[in-house]
């Protein structure tokens, strides 16, 4: 079963608002605290299920939408995303976070076209927040522009001290295997906010993929040691005792030519 077919309405699950109190209300506003919550600590699939649950409560409320398209987005779901994204913009075909969300679907499965036109679409909404200048550099990637650097700048101007959006910012660089100015996203976002697992487990990733083996064991641990339930951490400090030679090397090959 795909998880677009059940994503409205999802059970509660082991796990949610381990943050709060048994006695806290599980209302409308609970379940959209914990989908944050899940999201600032990578576990995309909580915080896909938490959207749905607030949508229980109030199908109205355009933030569950967009942000289950995001989370379809991060769990690699590109087809699902614009799926749900055309769903959700039935209701709200004006709300400027969902139309960049699903720019970056489009973009994602290479249909760079239409991503442009529902970027610009974002911006003639009026808005102006990280996150669709972030989509927007994700788009100009996906069409190998140079452009995107400008883009991830607005986005941290927004929120210069907020390390959620440089998270995000190097996760987009990650992806689109710009493995160093994504490390130093990551960087700049665990100067901001050392004590999250995420911002480790980011550092760790762009270090492995650049062949810094010793470092990125440093940094997965650290990510464990902050979270020892995240088990993308645990996995990739698991794998990093198979790293070959050749890997190393590509690694190497990777920082050389970046300068």
């Amino acid at each position: 079963m795909s998880r677009f077919s059940s994503l409205e309405f999802e059970s509660d699950s082991e796990g949610e608002l381990r943050h709060e109190p048994a006695s806290a209300p599980k209302d409308e506003a609970h379940y959209l605290r914990d989908a944050q919550i899940a999201f600032e600590e990578g576990d995309f699939e909580r915080a896909l299920r938490s959207f749905a649950r607030v949508l229980e409560f109030n199908p109205q409320n355009p933030v569950p939408w967009t942000g289950q398209v995001r989370m379809l987005i991060e769990l690699g779901e590109f087809r699902e995303a614009k799926v749900w994204a055309d769903k959700a913009l039935e209701r709200f075909p004006h709300e400027p976070e969902l139309l960049a969300a699903k720019a970056v679907a489009l973009a994602r499965t290479g249909d760079l076209k239409a991503a442009m036109a529902f970027s610009d679409a974002a911006f003639e909404e009026r808005g102006d927040t990280p996150y669709l200048w972030i989509a927007r550099a994700d788009v100009l990637l996906a069409r190998k522009e140079t452009r995107a650097d400008y883009c991830f700048e607005r986005a941290v101007t927004l929120e210069p001290i907020n390390w959620f959006v440089r998270w995000l910012i190097a996760r987009v660089q990650y992806y689109y295997e710009r493995f160093v100015v994504a490390l130093k996203a990551a960087q700049e976002a665990l100067s901001l906010d050392a004590s999250r697992a995420v911002l480790w487990l980011q550092l760790g990733l762009c270090q492995r993929e650049l062949g810094l083996i010793g470092a990125a064991a440093d940094s997965m641990r650290q990510a464990v040691q902050l979270n020892p339930q995240n088990a993308l951490a645990n996995a990739s400090l698991n794998g990093l005792s198979q790293t070959d030679f050749f890997t190393r090397l590509r690694g190497g090959w990777r920082r050389l030519f970046s300068k």
